[in-house]
């Protein structure tokens, strides 16, 4: 059975948060929420969700920060901004930050509910979203965290060398660097950190996967830019 969307609701405004939070819940998203932007950055940038509910005006670290720094993180991340009726260079700013859609308080639940359902219809598909993928001789099982080969053998995954294939191959055929996958996969940021933690996840997928390091056919690295799942030929 698919999990519900995860949405994060940050938004300073105690009535006005507290609704949206009521409203989601009974629509069946699973809700956090933050009341300040220092939280909400944490949250925002550390949390696990599918949807950012932005509020721009926020005391402490301000909503157009937390914006720009999830998509530093997180450049695929929907984001709607919500904002007063007459913040229009703020809204403005929003948009060209990248969010994808936003909603000017006071606004109805229809009109909400309307708003997120539309974003997350037209988001990209999530990592959580894909159970099996073909792999060449055999099949990933991601429910299951295993590797099945057409000869019989199985190789177990771990959880975060399933998460990281999964994530991969949704994005089959692009290049996906180490910083997205610091981001989108072990939900940190980048900044500053060594990525020679990704480094020894993908050696020891492709040992799971049989696949060749010195001529890798799955798990290819792509030089300059970070690593690509190459799709199956059929």
């Amino acid at each position: 059975m698919k999990s519900a969307p995860r949405i994060l609701a940050i938004e300073d405004d105690a009535a006005i948060r507290r609704g949206i939070v009521d409203a989601l819940r009974y629509a069946g998203y699973e809700v956090s929420q933050a009341g300040d932007g220092n939280d909400g950055m944490e949250l925002a940038v550390r949390g696990e969700y599918e949807l950012l509910l932005l509020d721009l005006v926020l005391p402490g670290t301000e909503g157009l920060d937390i914006l720009r720094e999830v998509r530093r993180v997180r450049p695929t991340q929907p984001v709607i901004i919500l904002t007063a009726k007459g913040d229009e260079n703020d809204r403005v700013n929003g948009l060209r930050l990248g969010a994808d859609d936003y909603v000017v308080k006071p606004f109805s639940v229809r009109e909400l509910l309307a708003r997120v359902e539309a974003v997350l219809r037209r988001s990209p598909e999530r990592p959580g979203d894909l159970a099996q993928a073909p792999i060449p001789g055999g099949c990933a099982d991601f429910a299951r965290r295993e590797v099945r080969f057409d000869d019989g053998g199985r190789c177990e995954l771990s959880e975060r060398e399933a998460e990281l294939l999964r994530y991969l191959v949704i994005n089959a055929g692009r290049a996906i660097s180490r910083e997205e996958l610091l981001s989108n996969v072990w939900r940190i940021s980048p900044r500053g950190l060594s990525t020679r933690t990704i480094d020894m996840h993908v050696a020891r997928l492709r040992e799971k996967l049989r696949d060749d390091p010195t001529e890798s056919r799955v798990l290819v690295t792509v030089r300059g830019k970070g690593y690509m799942f190459s799709t199956p030929a059929t």
